[in-house]
């Protein structure tokens, strides 16, 4: 995601490491499903009580928020060419941002977390001693209400989004409950009309989270078998699907959601095969090491990116100033862009190495 959020120039980006504009997908597009899969693989495998959920699902969308709002002033272009910087200050508040990718994490996490949790408990409430033990487990096996849900979730999406335009992107039903909840000042500054994390797809993201839960059990028992069966039956019914109910990133249409957690499986189950089973670990520490503190690196790059827009030199940011010395002149448009967004995901490996070696966690 620091890759793909921070390239040296918009104006050329490699194909692979952009999103689709509208309808289909990219391997950038796999990203931000991937992070909710995974919520749903670690719900199952922590099994938290009620309140440290909602704390940390609450923590974790007042993050999202404080990210949105800095640096808590508008440091761009004002209609009052005299305004002040209290102006700015409330401009920016009132033109706030609600949702996004950690506003959507809490939110699916703390819904997923609290389905996974009350299936869980009325698991335990048959009496073992009155039914054979083979039969009891395929009785009381979690899993099979939560996926009945996030079935269930996915066809009343498609339901609610199949009979009406899904373009262009502010005539879908999501986008019209966008402006009615969250109001136009509220959206997404890039879109205008439409917000990517918005109210209405949010449902479906549960059902990310939850097909997370399903398979958390094979992740934990590492059933490579399992898992790639699954993910190849999750990829080819979201292809399926989406011949009537287009793959979709910004709607996040159910084909989106079983073809991109097909997907996740099919990486979870080769990871697996070569770290668990074939012992292949050393090329994975950066991945360990960012691993350990996905929270800081998300919020500090997203802060460092922010700065990095607002302080100027010589009338550009920041930012653009060093891709058009340290890169521009001596590099291809595209391959000095990539290696720009590159140099900022090793400066912030760096940063992590340092809490790595110190054994500094810190989570929510």
């Amino acid at each position: 995601m620091l890759l793909v959020n921070n390239p040296g120039t918009w104006n050329a980006v490699w194909w692979p490491l952009k999103h689709a504009e509208w309808h289909g997908w990219t391997p950038t597009d796999l990203i931000f499903p991937f992070f909710l899969f995974v919520v749903g693989v670690t719900t199952e495998l922590s099994r938290k009580e009620p309140w440290p959920i909602l704390k940390r699902g609450l923590l974790i969308i007042l993050f999202g928020l404080l990210l949105n709002a800095f640096p808590f002033f508008w440091w761009g272009k004002m209609e009052d060419p005299g305004a002040t910087f209290l102006d700015r200050v409330v401009w920016r508040f009132e033109h706030l941002r609600y949702m996004g990718v950690l506003q959507r994490i809490g939110i699916v996490y703390i819904i997923s977390a609290f389905i996974a949790r009350a299936f869980e408990m009325s698991s335990h409430q048959h009496p073992k001693d009155r039914i054979e033990a083979s039969a009891l487990r395929r009785l009381s096996d979690p899993r099979i209400p939560i996926f009945s849900i996030a079935v269930a979730i996915l066809l009343v999406y498609w339901f609610a989004l199949g009979f009406a335009p899904l373009e262009p992107p502010e005539v879908t039903v999501a986008a019209q409950i966008d402006r009615l909840v969250l109001g136009e000042k509220h959206i997404w500054s890039s879109s205008k009309t439409w917000d990517p994390e918005g109210p209405l797809s949010t449902f479906p993201a549960i059902a990310t989270a939850l097909l997370g839960i399903v398979v958390a059990r094979w992740v934990r028992a590492a059933k490579v078998k399992q898992l790639t069966i699954a993910g190849v039956l999750g990829v080819g019914v979201g292809w399926l699907w989406g011949l009537a109910f287009p793959i979709n990133k910004g709607l996040w249409t159910s084909s989106y959601v079983a073809l991109t957690a097909g997907f996740a499986c099919i990486v979870l189950a080769l990871f697996i095969w070569i770290i668990d089973k074939k012992q292949k670990k050393g090329w994975a520490k950066p991945f360990i090491i960012f691993g350990l503190n996905p929270l800081v690196a998300f919020i500090g790059s997203g802060l460092m990116a922010r700065l990095l827009s607002v302080i100027k030199i010589n009338g550009v940011s920041l930012q653009a100033w060093t891709y058009r010395t340290l890169f521009e002149p001596f590099f291809p448009p595209h391959l000095g862009s990539f290696l720009w967004a590159l140099s900022f995901v090793l400066i912030w490996l760096a940063i992590l190495w340092v809490l790595y070696k110190r054994g500094i966690a810190l989570r929510v």
